[in-house]
């Protein structure tokens, strides 16, 4: 396995524990983590539910944790790893902090702003451009938000 593979496997199974710790809240199970030059700056996992709050997504959390440890918002060099493909607020988010690359675990087909629904990352125009990869782990990931929404409907139907 070369070095890049590895990496890619090392920072996705943290986003994916980090997922893990949304899903034991109730959360929808999300997991990001942002890394420079091979260390991890920021990371983050939803908490929506627990803190009433629509922006307290993975990602975003990730990205703040990113820019108080590095003292600015300019992130660039960086690469995010999450869990599932961003929706339109946080890959805007991704575009203002300027990171360089974006692994995917799952993509989203309902809010997926990174290429499955919309694109954001890549539009014409913008200032800044995501480069947008998807990771080997997609499977695991993508299972783990299908139990999360299984489980979900199965307690709304009690």
């Amino acid at each position: 396995m070369e070095r890049n593979s590895l990496d890619t496997s090392k920072y996705m199974k943290l986003a994916l524990h980090l997922a893990k710790k949304s899903y034991r809240r109730g959360e929808i199970p999300v997991g990001a983590v942002v890394v420079l030059h091979g260390k991890v700056v920021g990371y983050g996992y939803n908490l929506k539910e627990t803190l009433n709050d629509a922006t307290e997504h993975a990602e975003l959390r990730a990205l703040k944790m990113a820019a108080k440890t590095l003292g600015t918002y300019h992130l660039e060099g960086t690469k995010m790893y999450t869990t599932l493909e961003p929706c339109a607020m946080c890959a805007g988010a991704m575009i203002l902090f300027r990171i360089d690359k974006l692994i995917i675990g799952a993509k989203s087909p309902r809010m997926g702003a990174a290429g499955s629904n919309l694109n954001i990352l890549d539009r014409e125009g913008l200032n800044h451009k995501v480069n947008v990869e998807y990771s080997i782990y997609g499977d695991e990931c993508s299972k783990l938000i299908s139990k999360f929404f299984k489980n979900v409907r199965r307690n709304k139907n009690l």
